[in-house]
This record gives C-alpha cells, structure tokens and sequence, in this order.
C-alpha cells in the first residue's frame, strides 16, 4: 500500500511560519551567543588588567617611602583608591612582622629645637624604658 501526501497550503504556510520563527529565533540565540562570548572576553580582560594592576601596587607599596611616593605621583587622580583596593593593600605591605613583646627596631629622629639627633638605641643602652608617643601637635 503506497502512502499519499497531500499538500494543503494552510499547512504548509503554517509550517512555513513556524520554521521561520525557529530560525529568527536560533538567529537571535547565536547573535546572543556571540555577545556573551565577548562580554566574557571583555570581563576576562578586565579581571587581568585589575589583578596585575593590584600586584604591581602591592610591590610598590613595599618598597621605601620615598619610592612609593614618586609613583603615586604619577598615578592619576583618585584612581588608585577607587578602583582598586588600597587600604587593604596598604595593610598586608606595611604590616611588618614585629609582634608583642619583640624589641623595636631601631631607629633616630630629630629632636623638635632641630639641634640633634636622637637614636632609639642609645635610650635603651642606659636601661630605662622609652615610651613613644606619636600624635599631632598642631
């Protein structure tokens, strides 16, 4: 027995219209393939940028004060603070690694008249304590 297809236009259009909206929509699902593929791209990228530009900070921050300060110069603007993190930066590389109980490293300092130096040591070799206090006298 042989099978007959009958062709109806209604059908037909009717099928035509349905693979018509497949294909406009597997167009729409490639186009937003493609931009989610690029947008990922795109945020990849700036994740990079973001890390390397908070490790090469970081390594800035560890070096003496007057090094950082010449680069932080040339940083434009507030960027440094607002895109990146930098006080959490600044803590970890300037957290030293004394702890409670060790001796203070040492170190002079200028006495307020400016007519000497004071050096830490030199207190402590006499035996007495020194007590710093570091605030602001203005």
């Amino acid at each position: 027995m042989r099978a007959y297809r009958f062709r109806v236009p209604v059908q037909e259009n009717s099928l035509r219209k349905r693979l018509n909206i497949r294909m406009a929509f597997a167009h729409r699902t490639f186009a937003n393939r493609r931009f989610f593929k690029r947008a990922f791209r795109v945020v990849g990228v700036i994740a990079v940028v973001w890390v390397l530009a908070c490790g090469v900070l970081y390594d800035i921050m560890r070096r003496p004060p007057e090094a950082f300060a010449r680069v932080m110069a040339r940083i434009p603007g507030p960027f440094a603070f607002l895109v990146l993190p930098f006080e959490t930066l600044w803590m970890r590389a300037r957290a030293g690694h004394l702890q409670v109980g060790d001796p203070a490293p040492d170190f002079s300092l200028i006495k307020l008249d400016k007519s000497a130096t004071v050096q830490l040591s030199a207190l402590t070799a006499q035996g007495r304590p020194a007590v710093l206090i570091f605030g602001s006298y203005t």
